[in-house]
This record gives structure tokens, sequence and C-alpha cells, in this order.
């Protein structure tokens, strides 16, 4: 417990106790009923003005005006903010002031969250404000918001260092409203995702988090441990097996929205916890999966800004369909003037060091191909663009390419320099699925932890058929940061992984 307290701190106390003292409940436990709120005032004001002359609002106090027996207040809801007329004589009709004199002047203070009932009027300045009849504080804050403040049209944010933004994401959604819209439109998005695949009677269904293996993915898990079944247990690292599993049941499409969990570096584009929406096709494949994908995005820019258009950083994303396609093997010779197709790991290693792209022992074929394409050309891929026909060695899960040795049906889409989907036609012969397993166990001997794991049960599945499916893996923070102009995926998680603040003693 807080036993320690700013001045601050201990005045907001005191007045927490005078409250208590004078017979109010500074936490009421009745219902507060709201009829309107700031932003439908804003829009329909005065049009609708019978609608506005009995209503009843609440929010959190944000800036005051006292001026002896009249006070000027901004609150601020869901919605955002409005004005507040407050009048002694109106909230206290009587001969007792102590409400307007003592309580509201005195024992109020900014971030107290209050209800009123009133009436929408213009002020002489031409603002909409609402005269207030009545006033109850719903909620006394103990804590002094860091206020945004503005001098000669210049906004000073007091709440900008980013690690308190992300540690405190309930202060930062208060004070910098702004915020609040990125969230909204990773909600829209999502719904807009959703509505998309509903519409083709694709259906969404919910997979385990917690795996005896975990699969669908290179990467390094999270292992947790089950006590009643004493069993290690894993933190999906991905759905994608479990997903093709409902295939072979028979669904011919399902997708999930789903929180996965990778044990890796923590920077501006990775967090341990992540979203992701997979989606299996049954009697599709990675040609018709592209042409899906790069619809659905393009709707979803539509309906968050009316256009294909997206500012992002310095650049203008144009996401209207077709996309750019190239060949893996193309690309990389495009950007380093080396055609890597046939070479041995040997040769590709050495490729790599003339290229000044860093390697290390635990590397394969895939790895070392997956690390030149990510040193040399992903970064000048601005904007959205098709990357086909992968090395066999890089992706254990997808079917063999139909017409060309040594390459798979898969595509991974690249916008802004980065991944923000990856896609194969899926492998669905369950004894080369075995093969390519046992080849990633080789791997994993070799020091490589993002290997995959040999899992019987899917093998299991395959076995009894699995119909030729296209499957998609799209990143919902990637995809939410290119349509919000975010530069970090701690600005589209509410509550982002930190380390440990470090504290004083």
């Amino acid at each position: 417990m807080r036993t320690e307290f700013t001045e601050q701190e201990i005045i907001r106390r005191n007045s927490l106790d005078e409250l208590i003292r004078l017979g109010i409940n500074p936490y009421p436990p009745e219902c507060f009923d709201v009829n309107a709120r700031s932003v439908d005032i804003r829009k329909n004001f005065p049009e609708n003005n019978k609608h506005y002359q009995d209503i009843s609002i609440a929010g959190r106090i944000m800036s005051r005006r006292i001026m002896g027996a009249a006070s000027f207040v901004e609150i601020q809801d869901s919605g955002g903010r409005i004005q507040l007329y407050i009048k002694r004589d109106d909230l206290c009709p009587g001969e007792d002031k102590t409400l307007y004199n003592t309580v509201f002047k005195k024992l109020l203070d900014i971030g107290d969250i209050i209800g009123v009932t009133g009436f929408v009027f213009f002020t002489q300045m031409g603002e909409i404000t609402i005269h207030v009849r009545s006033l109850k504080l719903l909620c006394k804050s103990l804590r002094v918001l860091p206020i945004v403040k503005e001098k000669s049209d210049v906004v000073y944010d007091a709440f900008t260092d980013p690690e308190q933004r992300y540690r405190q994401r309930y202060v930062d959604l208060i004070v910098n409203p702004g915020v609040r819209d990125v969230f909204i439109k990773r909600a829209i998005l999502m719904n807009t995702m959703r509505s998309f695949l509903n519409e083709r009677d694709f259906l969404e269904v919910e997979t385990p988090v917690l795996q005896p293996l975990y699969g669908g993915a290179a990467a390094r898990p999270f292992t947790t441990y089950h006590n009643t079944l004493d069993l290690a247990l894993y933190l999906r690292i991905a759905n994608e097996l479990y997903l093709k599993r409902l295939i072979v049941g028979g669904y011919d499409g399902v997708y999930e929205f789903s929180k996965d969990f990778r044990n890796e570096g923590m920077d501006r584009y990775h967090n341990p916890e992540f979203t992701q929406m997979e989606l299996y096709v049954a009697y599709k494949d990675y040609e018709w999966m592209m042409a899906l994908v790069e619809e659905m995005v393009e709707k979803i820019a539509v309906v968050l800004h009316g256009k294909t258009e997206v500012q992002l950083g310095q650049n203008i994303i144009d996401f209207k369909r077709p996309w750019k396609r190239f060949t893996m093997f193309e690309i990389i010779k495009h950007y380093t003037g080396i055609d890597i197709s046939g070479k041995t790991e040997e040769e590709l290693v050495v490729i790599a060091k003339n290229l000044q792209v860093p390697v290390d022992p635990t590397m394969g074929k895939g790895k070392l191909i997956d690390q030149i394409f990510g040193e040399k050309c992903e970064p000048n891929l601005i904007q959205p663009t098709f990357i086909t026909d992968y090395p066999i060695e890089m992706s254990p899960l997808a079917k063999k390419h139909r017409k060309k040795e040594g390459l798979v049906e898969r595509f991974e889409a690249i916008c802004s320099g980065k991944e923000i989907c990856n896609a194969f036609s899926e492998l669905n012969d369950p004894v080369d699925q075995r093969q390519r397993f046992e080849a990633q166990i080789e791997l994993g001997k070799r020091g490589d932890m993002e290997s995959m794991v040999l899992d019987e049960d899917f093998l299991k599945a395959l076995e009894f058929g699995l119909p030729p499916t296209a499957g998609v893996g799209i990143g919902i923070d990637r995809l939410t940061m290119m349509m919000t102009n975010s530069p970090s995926i701690q600005d589209v998680l509410f509550f982002p992984q930190m380390r440990p603040e470090q504290r004083s003693i």
C-alpha cells in the first residue's frame, strides 16, 4: 500500500475525507442514467433542439474557470469534450449554497467524474454549452492528470514520454483523445475483415491457446505447466495446424482471430503477444488466396479512409488492386544482382557474407535465404507487393510448386518494408509432411531454436485426407499500424509488454 503522496495527492485525499464528512459518497453505487453524448450534441444541435432541453450527461472534468457565482467547466466523455455552464443559484436554488461554494468550488478537481442534467444552448461566443440544473459526483480522482496545455495555438502535451504512455495507457487515453481513435479504427478493421469473410460463408472458430505441441510457424514458444495433468504445455505460436484439422473434418472454410505468443525479441514491429487472423479454405490455392487478400485489404482501406490511399510516415501507400508480384529469386536478384537459385548452403553462406548479411552456424538454406531477403530486399518494398514461390527449405508446411522444382507455392505480402501476411497452398501429402518435419528436427539439433517439432496427431489428421487447401495468416497489429499511420506496434496495442519498471528504493 502506498504511504507517500505528493502535495496535490494529499490535498485530494483531504477533499475526499471532507466530502464524506459532508455526507457525500464520492463513489456512489446507484446508476446515473445518461441520455446524451457530447459527439451527438455537437452533431445534432441546434437542428434537434427539442431533444436537448432535458439531457443527462456524464464525463470527466478536464478544465474549469470559476468566476464567483458562475463557472465554466469542460467535461470529457467517450465521444469528446463539451462545455458546461454552472450557475450557483441554479445549482443551489435555496439558501444552502454548500454544493456550489464548498463542494464544487473547493472539493472537486480536474479528473473527477461527474454527472449533470440540464439543457443545451449557445453562449455569446457561439460555443455549444450545457446549462447545468443538477450535478452529482460519480467518482473522486485521487491522482493528478498530466493535462495538455495550450498557448498561442501550440499544444504542450505533458504526457508524451512513450514508455509512460504505454505503461499507463488509461492516462494516455484520457489526456490524448486521439489515441482512442487508433483503437476505434482497429476495431473497425477487424469488423470489416470479419464481415468480408462471413459474407463468403467462412466459419469463425476457436482453437486451443494451450497446446501440448507448438506448431504452425518457425518461432520459439512460451512454456507453461498443467499441474493436474502433470504435463508441460505451450502457448500457441500459431493456430494453423488446428484449423487444418477442421478442414480435414469437413468444413469448407474456417478462420480465427487468434492471440499468439512467441518468445522472441521486442522492437517496434514485434510484441511477444500479438493478434493474427488465419483463414483456411478447401479446394483453393495460393493464387486464389492472393486475389482474396488484396481485395480484402483494399476494402479495409476504403472503409477506414474512404479511399485506397493511406498516409504512412513520409509515404502514401496505395492498396488498390492489383498489387505488384515478384518471385523470391527475382526480388533478390533485382536488389543484389545475384541469382541464388540452385545455390548450396555453403554457397549461400559465402554470398551472405559478401553482401555483409549477418549469418550464424545454426542457419540452414531456408534461414540464409530469408536473411538475405530481409536485409537486402524487404526494406525497399514500400507499396503493397506479393513475394511468391519460396524455396522449399523456408516453408515446411507449404505444398511443392506445381512447375518449379525446389520451390513451394507460398506468398508473403510486404508493405512499408514489413510482412503483413503469409500464405500457402497447404501441404496435404502426409508422407512429404513427415519428411519436412524430420528435416526441421535436424535443424533443431544444429541449434535452431525456432525449428518446428514433429506433430504425430497432425500427421494422423493428414493421413485421413486434407483436401487441396489455401491458407493465410494476416498480422492484425501490423496491418493496423499501416492503416493508422502508427510508427510502433506499441501504439496499436492497448497494453504492450514492457520491461519491469525500475523503482528507486
